[in-house]
This record gives structure tokens, C-alpha cells and sequence, in this order.
């Protein structure tokens, strides 16, 4: 490496500490020297790192209600009892048809992902366990403490829950506030994804970020990262089919099966995949670099 590709290199190393520091994000001082090195850090790149922050710029959706967890320190925000539109008619073929109404009470949601931070609480409890060490290179680091726990399985997610006071989600309970009940397309509303709104392959991140980026990609009722980021477990077993014979009043999945629902895209799914309405499934057991979940509560 040349001198100058050095002094290039260590400038753009000072500038993303100092903006670490400022933005009490230190990722991305690690994701950026990376992608320097690796031939990867341009312009767009960094534009689109920074425009993840919205600086200035607040959320343009406001929770009715807020709260916050004495466990863990979690945002909780609060979704009205009500009925919303669930699924679609696009496809009859897809596993989320069809669009069907749906009455839920009403309800906590977390505001963000469970971060790395908030999960060490429960492992230093002694209830949880740490997330997979041997492959997740994220857990345990401070530069990545605000990141989503991942390399947690159902189970896992779970017990974190459980600890908390709260629980997780059924899939009507996350799609409602996701969703809302104007039936939006994404959770802004209906403008296709762009790296100021969420964090998926467009974005150009290769990998999760701070589960408090993101702030103008907010739901109706102010939940960040609905879109993009991690996979999200939620209570549910998955069945295919479950949608067109549903309860319509707090649906709380099928009795019993072999996959457990999943909702929200990752950083890594393209505009198609991040919508309020997308199902995923993977066996309960099973913990992988892009799944991790938020918690709920039943409203007293």
C-alpha cells in the first residue's frame, strides 16, 4: 500500500471517530475502515451511513403512549385496541393471502430491537445465555453494544422476554404496529424503501445497525427497524395456510407445528422483502447472524 493510499485511509479512520464519538455509534468507525481496506468505501457509502441518522430531522410519527421497561431500560409504545387489515390479496398463492380483519386488544411494543446491551443484562442475571460466542462477532464488544442481539433462537428470545416482564409478539401484534390501520405498504406508508428509511440491501450496510437508526422509517405508532435490519421471532407457529382460517379476534397462530414465524426483512433482503405484510419462518431452534426480536406486553 502507497503512502498516500496510508494518509488517505488513516484521514478517513479520524474522521469516522470523531463522528463515532459525536454520534455515540462506534460501528461505524469499524464498518467503514473495513470497507476502506477492503476496497469498498465510496462516497454513496458514506452518504448512505450517514443519512441512517436522520440528523435533525425527527420522527414524523409520534407513539400515542410511552413507557419504559425497569428490566431493561426498553421504549415501550403503546397500540390501541382496534381492528386492522391483515395480509393481502395480492396472490392468492402467497402465504400471506388473504387480507382478512383482525381485532386486537390493546398492547405494548417494544420501540426497538433488543440490542446486545439490553440481552447482557439478562445474561448477567443468569437467565440467558450468550448468543452462539464462537460465531457471533458482534456480542460482548462495546463499539457494538447498541446493535440487535442476534445468534438468538426462538428459545432464546423467548426467555429474554420472559425475564423482561413481557413476551413476544403474536404475528397480528407485530404487523399491527407495523402496519397500522391504513393497511401501508411499508411502515412510512407507501414510497419505495431508500437508505434514509431503512436498512436492507440497497442501503449498502452488508450488515445490521444500531437498533436507534432509522427514525424517519418509524411505523404509525413510532416503532424504529420494523423494516430491513434483523428478522424478527415472533410467538407464532407457521403454517402456510393459517390466514384463511384465522381467528378474528387476537389470533395467537396454530396449536402446534415445526417453524416458527419470523417478520421484518433484514439488511440484507431486497425493497420486495421489507414490507409490513412479509412472513418468513425457521425452525425455533435454529440462530443465525440476521435473526432477532423484540418483545411485547399486554396492556393492563
Amino acid at each position: 500500500m502507497s503512502i498516500k493510499n496510508i494518509f488517505f485511509y488513516f484521514s478517513i479512520f479520524l474522521f469516522f471517530v470523531a463522528a463515532g464519538l459525536a454520534l455515540g455509534n462506534l460501528d461505524i468507525v469499524s464498518r467503514s475502515w473495513r470497507a476502506a481496506f477492503d476496497g469498498r468505501l465510496t462516497m454513496q457509502k458514506l452518504r448512505f451511513e450517514l443519512a441512517a441518522f436522520d440528523l435533525g430531522r425527527p420522527s414524523p410519527n409520534i407513539p400515542l403512549d410511552t413507557k419504559t421497561s425497569e428490566m431493561d431500560g426498553m421504549p415501550q409504545v403503546y397500540v390501541a385496541e382496534g381492528i386492522f387489515i391483515m395480509g393481502s390479496n395480492d396472490d392468492p398463492q402467497a402465504k400471506e393471502f388473504p387480507a382478512h380483519g383482525v381485532y386486537l386488544d390493546a398492547f405494548w411494543m417494544d420501540k426497538f430491537e433488543v440490542s446486545n446491551a439490553m440481552y447482557t443484562k439478562c445474561v448477567d442475571a443468569g437467565v440467558c445465555l450468550p448468543p452462539v460466542l464462537r460465531l457471533n462477532p458482534y456480542y460482548g464488544k462495546w463499539a457494538y453494544r447498541n446493535l440487535p442481539v442476534v445468534y438468538t433462537n426462538w428459545y432464546a428470545a423467548e426467555t429474554y422476554c420472559a425475564w423482561a416482564g413481557r413476551r413476544l409478539p403474536t404475528e397480528a401484534e407485530w404487523e399491527k404496529a407495523a402496519r397500522g390501520t391504513d393497511e401501508r405498504r411499508y411502515t412510512w406508508g407507501e414510497d419505495r424503501p431508500n437508505p434514509r428509511l431503512a436498512n436492507f440491501e440497497e442501503s449498502l450496510m452488508g450488515e445490521m445497525l444500531s437498533v436507534f437508526r432509522y427514525p424517519l422509517g418509524a411505523s404509525p405508532y413510532g416503532v424504529l427497524n420494523m423494516a430491513g435490519n434483523v428478522r424478527e421471532w415472533v410467538a407464532d407457529w407457521y403454517a402456510k395456510d393459517y390466514y384463511a382460517n384465522s381467528p378474528k379476534v387476537n389470533p395467537s397462530g396454530p396449536a402446534s407445528g415445526f417453524e416458527r414465524s419470523l417478520r421484518g426483512g433484514a439488511y440484507d433482503a431486497n425493497a420486495d422483502s421489507i414490507t409490513t405484510i412479509n412472513r418468513f419462518r425457521h425452525e425455533p431452534d435454529s440462530a443465525g447472524l440476521s435473526r432477532g426480536f423484540r418483545c411485547a406486553e399486554s396492556a393492563k
